[in-house]
């Protein structure tokens, strides 16, 4: 019998692994309606959905292996890192889903938000006044204007796959919708910034490395409590603390 993995597990939701079947547990039913659809849309590999049960959705494993993860080595070739841009580019050029996603939105709501959790970072003692300060100022980039695209939302390096250097498939498409393409980008090179030229080689176009080094910061900054109060430790090496501490 196959034993039962966690994969993750907080109080918002949760997935389970079980042989070459995962189980994705929900509290948000909405959250599996955007996913469940993005992956109807999206023109890129993506896992097959074997059923759905609210508050379960069962997804068939993909083929290959992640890039890495945040905090740990990456991995595969630069052909490999190179694939997964190219990827992500003929996702961003897609027909756009009907709804905004994580990365799409608004700019006054995204910079009323980080201002808020700056002041509590500090006010807390979770992380110094400098260090916040300058990563606010980092950030500051990524607020400004944006065509929307077809966003993953959501596209940590854990999410994507690779078999040698071809991408097996994409995973995990709650936040998807329309948004800013420079979002999906840097949360994937999120911690791994050695990796940035070859997925830009891949993603084939122009792209300002000043916004992307402003989504490190900005969603660095968004995460670290919430991090801390779901169990998870933005202070382990290679993690969002150290991404911050890498725009000083």
């Amino acid at each position: 019998m196959d034993e039962v993995r966690v994969v993750v597990a907080h109080s918002e939701r949760a997935t389970l692994r079980i042989g070459d079947v995962f189980l994705k547990v929900d509290a948000d039913q909405a959250r599996i309606d955007v996913e469940v659809e993005a992956m109807s849309l999206a023109p890129v590999p993506t896992p097959e959905i074997l059923w759905r049960k609210p508050p379960v959705l069962a997804i068939a494993a993909l083929p290959g292996t992640t890039l890495g993860r945040l905090g740990g080595p990456s991995t595969g070739s630069p052909a490999a890192w190179a694939a997964a841009g190219a990827t992500i580019r003929k996702l961003h050029e897609a027909p756009l889903p009907p709804l905004p996603g994580r990365a799409g939105r608004s700019i006054v709501a995204v910079a009323a938000e980080l201002d808020d959790e700056c002041e509590l970072l500090v006010a807390n003692g979770v992380l110094p006044a400098d260090l916040v300060t300058r990563n606010r100022e980092v950030a500051e980039a990524a607020l400004r204007p944006w065509t929307p695209a077809f966003t993953h939302g959501d596209l940590q390096i854990a999410h994507v796959f690779v078999d040698g250097d071809d991408v097996t498939g994409i995973i995990d498409w709650s936040e998807a919708g329309q948004g800013d393409a420079l979002y999906d980008l840097a949360t994937f090179t999120l911690g791994h910034e050695e990796r940035l030229d070859d997925v830009i080689a891949g993603y084939g176009t122009d792209i300002d490395l000043d916004v992307i080094h402003a989504w490190w910061s900005l969603r660095s900054l968004l995460a670290v409590r919430w991090l801390i109060e779901h169990g998870f430790d933005p202070f382990a090496p290679g993690c969002e603390v150290d991404v911050l501490r890498s725009r000083m």
